[in-house]
């Protein structure tokens, strides 16, 4: 099936691996938590196809944590929100966690919303997208950029995508929900080399607040409860 087949609309594929002049051309959003996001996945997958879902740690995103987040693809063209920044939260009014992508999309492009997922999670590429926001009363002018990048799964898990949504304006009364004007994509391009070997798991940082799935209670082994003596004196 060819992209624009997948697609439909305004696409700009970018085979030179460079979002760019391109992506930024008259955007009106300066794309600085983009491109660290762009730049880390980058960075992870490490010239293979894409990284893990499981390679990711938040405190290499720090300074686009509150712009980020995890999609879980759980049906064709479906995209569930399993973590969030906190710019999602601020732009629909309410927690974003478990609610779909497609939320933030105002109705006429959900649809197109839904086909670009398809194409990131199978062909696989990478989307950067142009968004407007809805006007009304209340809702002043609203520019918008989207990061979509797919992540491999461990298993049977479902596919995960690497998002990043940065805003420019005031967001006003809320939900803002946003019209797509142009999807870029990127072909991403394996190159030869050894699978990079995974660095030792380190100690549990804290919890970054709107960034992290729950953690499982973890219940401690009846073999290795300790163990009470009594001790008796005359005294």
């Amino acid at each position: 099936m060819e992209l624009q087949d997948a697609v439909r609309g305004n696409v700009i594929s970018l085979f030179d691996g460079v979002f760019g002049k391109a992506a930024r051309r008259g955007r009106g959003v300066n794309g600085a938590a983009i491109a660290q996001v762009d730049g880390y996945w980058e960075a992870l997958r490490a010239g293979r196809l894409m990284p893990n879902r499981s390679e990711v740690d938040p405190r290499g995103l720090e300074g686009a944590l509150e712009y980020a987040f995890i999609l879980e693809y759980i049906a064709p063209g479906v995209g569930r929100i399993r973590v969030a920044g906190m710019q999602l939260t601020g732009l629909l009014g309410m927690e974003v966690r478990g609610m779909p992508l497609t939320a933030l999309i105002a109705p006429q492009s959900r649809d197109r919303i839904g086909r670009l997922l398809e194409t990131v999670v199978a062909a696989p590429k990478v989307a950067d997208v142009t968004l407007t926001g809805e006007r009304g009363i209340g809702r002043p002018p609203l520019a918008a950029r989207m990061y979509l990048a797919p992540l491999g799964s461990n298993g049977n898990d479902a596919p995960r995508v690497l998002g990043c949504l940065q805003s420019e304006g005031a967001v006003g009364r809320t939900p803002r929900r946003f019209d797509v004007d142009a999807i870029h994509l990127r072909r991403i391009v394996e190159t030869a080399g050894p699978v990079p070997t995974p660095p030792a798991t380190p100690a549990r940082p804290p919890a970054i607040p709107g960034f992290a799935e729950p953690a499982r209670d973890f219940a401690a082994s009846p073999q290795n409860r300790p163990h009470l003596r009594l001790v008796k004196t005359d005294d």
